[in-house]
C-alpha cells in the first residue's frame, strides 16, 4: 500500500510538472481612457457607461500558453463590421467619437488552441440627450387656422437621448404641474419609454397665451447637462399653409434655368421653407436653394421629375405642395416592318398589305406630333395609305402607316418624322426603305464558328451572319446547356441578360472560365422585320489551366525520416491527357500520365537526406497551361513560444541590476532533429545593440517541456526586446520574439500596495519548499461545487470581478498543510537610523468555514542567514466577512513579508487574503489584532477526533 501511494504521489507531480507550461487561456476585460461609471450587472459582464463623442477604450487581459491569440467581436454593428480591422484582433479596442449606435455588448474572445476559447463581455451604454422639440396640436376634427377660445391644445415635448429623458415644463416662469392648474393636463410617458411629455390646455383661456418651456433631463448622469426648447402659444397660432407661384407641370427645354417659388400664405410662428424630392432622391448638385425658391440653372433631361416644397412651424402638421418638371426631348426611335398580317406572310408581296410602324418616346408625350414622307415629299392619308397615331396616353407614341394593295409604283423610301409641337428639341427622322429587294431577315453562324474553343484570358469573337433589307440588330444572350427557348437566362459578361450588336460579333475580352456555355444570338422585331425572330446558338469552351492543391505548404522533417509529399487535382478544362512532373530545384524526379480513376499524385521519400532539403514541385499540366504544387521541405525548428504567465519573473540580483526568469515551450520540437541550442539575443529598447549568446540543451525536449534561463545583468528599470532562436544539426530555426516590460519594486521601500488584480501578483512569489501554493481568484472563476459555506462571495471591495489569493483545502490537501506567498524583497532605507525604520503592514483576510485552520505572518530578513519572525496569527472561524489586520514591523535589513496558510481539520478551511499594504513609519488607528492574536480554536465534533484518532492507530501500525 506504501508504494502504491507513493507512485500515486509520483505520477500527481510529474503530471503537473508536465501540465504546467501549457494553460488553457483565460480572460477579462478593463477599461481606460474616458467613462462615466463601471458597474456590476451579472457575474460574467459589467455595464461600461460612456458619453457619445467620448473615446472608448477598451483593454482584454489574457493569460494562457501558447499565448492566445485575442479577438473582439460584437452583437451587431459596430467593431464587428469593419472586417479585416487590424485592431479588433489586438488587446485594446478604441473607438474614437463613439456614436449611440455603437453601443452593445462587446466580447474579447481568447484562444490557444487548449480547450474551450475563454470569452468574456462588457456592454457599452452610450449616454446621449438631444435637443427637444416642441409641436402643437389642436384636437381630433377642431383643428382650424386659428386657435380660438374654447378650443383643446395639446404641446408635445419630444426628445431622444439615453437613459430615458425627465421632462419639465415652465410657463413663464411657472413650474406646471399635475394638479396645479385645473384647465392643464400633463400625460406621463406611455409605451414610449420616456421619450414624449404631452401638456395638454383644455378649453383655451386667455392666460394660457403665454410662452411655454420644455426642458428635458437626464439628471446630469455622464455630466450631460439639460436642455430646454421654448414655444410662445397666442390667439395667431396656426398651422403652415404654402402655395407655387409656378405651374404644374412646368414644361422646359434642355439647357434652360427654372425657378421654382414656394411662399408660406399662413402659419404662425413663421414656418420654415425647404425642397426635398420623392423618395429622399437628392436635388440635382448644381441647384441652389434660398427660403422657398429653387433654382436650377441648365437642366437636363435627368432633372426632370416631381419636386416638393415642404412649410413646418411644427404647429400641426406640416404642409407639403408638388409641381413636376418636364424637359422637353425625344429618344428611342425605332421602326419595324410588318407584312400583311393577315396572310402570315414573311416576305412583302405586290397585291398584300404592309404596315411601317414608328415608335418614339418623348417629353411631354402629349406634344408629339408624326408626320411621314415619301421620297422626301409629304404624304398625307388616303383610302390606300392610311396613317394613324396611337394615343401617347397609353403607350409610347407610335404611328403607323398602312399600304394596302401594294403597288410596284409604291415602292421607294419613306420617312418617319418626329417632333414636338413646341420646338425645343431637334427632331427624329427615321428612313424605312420598301423595294423589291426589301426581304426577311436569315440569320446563319459561320461554318465551324458554331463550336468554340478559347483559353482563359484570351479575347474570343462569337458571330452571326445576317442577310436582309433592312438589316436588323442581333441580340445576344446566354442560355442553359439545353439550349432550349425555356431555358433559364444567364447574364452576359458585362453583367446585363442582354447585349445588343449592329454588326452581329460578340466580343469578349479576357474570357474566363465563367463564361463557358451556349450563346444564343437572334434578330430584333425592331429595325427590321416583325417577323418570328431568327436565332442560333453557339457553344463556346474556355479551357483553363489545373487548379491545384496545395499551392503552397512547408514541410519541417528530421533527416533519416520518410515521408510523402501529395498533389491533388481539384478542376481542369480539358481534363483529359493531364500528365504530372515532380522536381526537385531544377532537378527532374518522375513524370507520368493521369489515369481516368485518379486525382491526384505521390512522392515517396523513404530517407530524408541532406541533398533532399529543398524546394519541391508538381506541375499538373494539359492543354491550358500548368498547375503547381510547390512543397517546401526543411530541417529548420519552429519557433520557441514565451511563457507569459509566469509568477514573480522579475528580482532584483544587487543594487540597480535585476533578474528576469525567461521560460518558454518550444513548438513541435519532435518534427525536426534534436535542439542543440537556443541563440539568445538582447537589447535594451531605447539601444540598438544586440548581446548574443548560445544556451546549450541537453537531451531531448519534450512537447510542453517548460524551458527556463534567467536574465542576470539588466541594469535598467526598462524594456529590453528578447529573441530566441532554436539551434539544430540543420541550422538555425524560427526565431520570436518579445518585449520585456517592467517596473521594479523601489528598492528603498516607502509605500507599497497590492490588490493581487494583475497577474504578475506585484512580484509576490510562491515558497517552493511549502505543501501546496495560494491560488488567484475571483468570486467569479472561482468553482464551489465542492466546498459550499467556506471562502469569500467577492474581494474586499465587494466586487465580484475582482482578486484575490486564497487556500483550496479540497483534497488532497491533508490536516496541517502549508502555503507560503512571499513578497518581493525591500532593500533598507541608507539614511534610517541603525535601529532601522518602522513600517506598517496591513491586509485584509476572510476565514469563514467550519475547518478553518490557521494564518500566520512571518517577517524575513536577509542577513548572513535568513532569519523568519512570526509577527501575527490567527485561528480558527472568524464569520462571512473581510477583517483588516495591521501590524508594526522594523526590520534591520532586506526583508520579505510571508503569508503562511495552514489547513484546517476538513475541506470547509479556506483562507483568503486581499489589499495587502506595507508603509513607512508605525500603524494609524490598528484594529485590536495588530498584535499577535490568538483566537480559540472551534471546538470538533467527537467523529473528527475519532477520525484523527484512527488515522493516528493506522499509521502507527504501518
Amino acid at each position: 500500500v506504501s508504494i502504491l501511494c507513493l507512485f500515486v504521489v509520483v505520477l500527481c507531480l510529474f503530471l503537473c510538472c508536465c501540465c504546467v507550461s501549457t494553460a488553457p487561456p483565460s480572460v477579462r476585460i478593463v477599461h481606460s481612457g474616458q467613462t462615466c461609471s463601471v458597474e456590476e450587472e451579472r457575474y460574467s459582464e459589467r455595464v461600461y457607461t460612456i458619453r457619445e463623442g467620448e473615446t472608448l477604450e477598451l483593454q482584454c487581459l489574457v493569460t494562457g500558453h501558447p499565448r492566445p491569440q485575442i479577438r473582439w467581436t460584437k452583437t451587431a454593428g459596430g467593431a464587428s463590421d469593419r472586417q479585416g480591422d487590424s485592431s479588433l484582433h489586438s488587446d485594446t479596442l478604441k473607438i474614437e467619437t463613439i456614436s449611440r449606435h455603437q453601443g452593445g455588448r462587446y466580447y474579447c474572445k481568447a484562444d490557444n488552441g487548449l480547450g474551450s476559447p475563454a470569452i468574456r463581455s462588457i456592454r457599452v451604454d452610450v449616454y446621449y440627450l438631444d435637443d427637444p422639440v416642441i409641436t402643437v396640436h389642436q384636437s381630433v376634427g377642431e383643428s382650424k387656422e386659428q386657435f380660438y377660445f374654447e378650443r383643446t391644445v395639446f404641446l408635445r415635448c419630444v426628445a431622444n437621448s439615453n437613459p430615458p429623458v425627465h421632462y419639465t415644463w415652465r410657463r413663464g416662469r411657472e413650474v406646471l404641474s399635475q394638479g396645479s392648474d385645473s384647465g392643464v393636463e400633463i400625460y406621463e410617458p406611455f409605451f414610449t419609454q420616456g421619450e414624449t411629455k404631452i401638456l395638454k390646455l383644455k378649453n383655451l383661456r386667455p392666460q394660457d397665451y403665454a410662452d411655454y418651456t420644455c426642458i428635458s433631463s437626464v439628471r446630469n448622469v455622464c455630466g450631460i447637462g439639460d436642455k430646454s426648447a421654448r414655444f410662445s402659444l397666442n390667439n395667431r397660432t396656426a398651422p403652415p399653409s404654402i402655395k407655387l407661384l409656378l405651374d404644374d407641370p412646368l414644361v422646359v427645354n434642355p439647357g434652360e434655368t427654372i425657378t421654382l417659388v414656394c411662399v408660406a400664405s399662413g402659419g404662425d410662428p413663421p414656418p420654415t421653407l425647404s425642397w426635398v424630392r420623392p423618395g429622399g432622391e437628392e436635388l440635382p448638385r448644381r441647384s441652389r436653394v434660398k427660403g422657398g425658391t429653387l433654382t436650377v440653372p441648365a437642366i437636363t433631361v435627368d432633372d426632370g421629375g416631381a419636386y416638393s416644397c415642404v412649410a413646418s412651424n411644427n404647429v400641426g402638421n406640416p404642409a407639403k405642395k408638388s409641381s413636376t418638371i418636364l424637359v422637353r426631348g425625344l429618344r428611342k426611335g425605332r421602326f419595324w416592318i410588318t407584312p400583311d398580317p393577315y396572310h402570315n406572310d414573311d416576305n412583302i408581296q405586290i397585291g398584300r398589305e404592309v404596315k411601317i410602324s414608328c415608335q418614339v418616346e418623348a417629353t411631354p408625350p402629349e406634344e408629339l406630333q408624326f408626320s411621314w414622307l415619301k421620297n422626301g415629299r409629304p404624304l398625307r392619308s388616303s383610302e390606300r395609305m392610311v396613317i394613324t397615331h396611337t394615343d401617347t396616353e397609353v403607350s409610347p407614341g407610335t404611328t403607323n402607316l398602312d399600304i394596302i394593295d401594294l403597288k410596284f409604283t409604291d415602292f421607294g423610301t419613306y420617312t418617319c418624322v418626329a417632333a414636338l409641337r413646341n420646338g425645343g428639341t431637334p427632331e427624329i427622322s427615321i428612313d424605312v426603305n420598301i423595294s423589291s429587294t426589301t426581304v426577311p431577315p436569315v440569320l446563319t453562324v459561320p461554318r465551324g464558328r458554331s463550336h468554340l474553343i478559347a483559353q482563359e484570358g484570351d479575347t474570343v469573337d462569337l458571330q452571326c451572319l445576317v442577310s436582309g433589307k433592312p438589316k436588323p440588330i442581333i441580340l445576344w444572350s446566354r442560355v442553359e446547356e439545353s439550349g432550349s427557348a425555356a431555358a433559364a437566362v444567364l447574364l452576359m459578361p458585362d453583367g446585363s441578360a442582354q447585349m445588343e450588336s449592329y454588326d452581329g460579333v460578340l466580343r469578349i475580352t479576357n474570357v474566363s472560365r465563367d463564361m463557358s456555355g451556349t450563346y444564343r444570338c437572334q434578330t430584333s422585331q425592331y429595325n427590321g422585320f416583325n417577323v418570328k425572330p431568327r436565332e442560333a446558338l453557339i457553344q463556346l469552351v474556355v479551357q483553363f489551366p489545373p487548379v491545384v492543391e496545395p499551392v503552397y505548404t512547408e514541410i519541417r522533417q528530421a533527416l533519416g525520416r520518410a515521408f510523402s509529399l501529395t498533389c491533388r487535382l481539384l478542376r481542369a478544362h480539358p481534363a483529359r491527357l493531364l500528365r504530372y512532373e515532380w522536381k526537385l530545384g531544377t532537378r527532374l524526379l518522375t513524370v507520368g500520365q493521369f489515369s481516368d480513376q485518379k486525382d491526384d499524385t505521390n512522392y515517396h521519400v523513404r530517407a530524408l537526406n541532406r541533398e533532399g532539403y529543398g524546394e519541391y514541385t508538381c506541375d499538373i499540366t494539359n492543354e491550358a497551361g500548368a498547375g503547381r504544387c510547390t512543397f517546401l521541405v526543411t530541417g529548420k525548428a519552429y519557433a520557441p513560444e514565451f511563457y507569459y504567465d509566469t509568477y514573480s519573473a522579475l528580482w532584483q540580483n544587487r543594487p540597480r541590476v535585476y533578474g528576469f526568469k525567461l521560460q518558454w515551450t518550444q513548438m513541435e520540437p519532435n518534427a525536426v532533429d534534436r535542439i542543440l541550442a537556443y541563440r539568445l539575443g538582447i537589447r535594451q529598447m531605447s539601444q540598438s545593440r544586440w548581446w548574443e549568446q548560445e544556451i546549450p540543451m541537453e537531451g531531448t525536449i519534450q512537447k510542453g517541456e517548460l524551458l527556463t534561463y534567467n536574465l542576470t545583468e539588466l541594469v535598467k528599470p526598462e524594456s529590453y526586446l528578447v529573441r530566441l532562436t532554436p539551434i539544430t544539426r540543420y541550422g538555425e530555426g524560427d526565431a520570436t520574439e518579445r518585449i520585456i516590460t517592467y517596473t521594479p519594486v523601489n528598492p528603498h521601500l516607502r509605500e507599497f500596495q497590492c490588490g493581487f488584480e494583475d497577474e504578475a501578483l506585484c512580484l509576490f512569489s510562491q515558497d517552493k519548499t511549502d505543501e501546496f501554493d495560494w491560488t488567484r481568484h475571483s468570486a467569479v472563476t472561482r468553482d464551489t461545487k465542492y466546498t459550499p459555506n467556506t471562502g469569500p462571495s467577492s474581494d474586499h471591495t465587494g466586487s465580484k470581478q475582482g482578486f484575490y489569493m486564497y487556500i483550496e483545502t479540497s483534497r488532497p490537501r491533508l490536516d496541517g498543510d502549508k502555503a507560503r506567498l512571499l513578497s518581493p524583497t525591500f532593500n533598507m532605507n541608507a539614511k534610517s537610523s541603525s535601529s532601522g525604520p518602522s513600517y506598517c503592514f496591513s491586509f485584509y483576510y476572510h476565514m469563514y468555514g467550519k475547518h478553518i485552520g490557521a494564518l500566520n505572518v512571518f517577517l524575513r530578513q536577509k542577513g548572513q542567514t535568513v532569519t523568519d519572525t512570526s509577527v501575527w496569527s490567527l485561528i480558527g472561524n472568524q464569520g462571512d466577512r473581510w477583517r483588516q489586520a495591521k501590524v508594526n514591523i522594523q526590520p534591520t535589513a532586506a526583508f520579505q513579508m510571508v503569508m503562511e496558510g495552514v489547513r484546517g481539520a476538513g475541506i470547509e478551511g479556506d483562507i483568503a487574503i486581499d489589499d495587502v499594504t506595507i508603509e513607512e513609519g508605525k500603524c494609524k488607528d490598528p484594529p485590536p489584532n495588530n498584535l499577535r492574536s490568538l483566537a480559540p480554536p472551534s471546538s470538533p465534533h467527537i467523529w473528527q477526533l475519532c477520525i484523527t484518532l484512527s488515522l493516528a492507530l493506522i499509521g502507527r501500525q504501518r
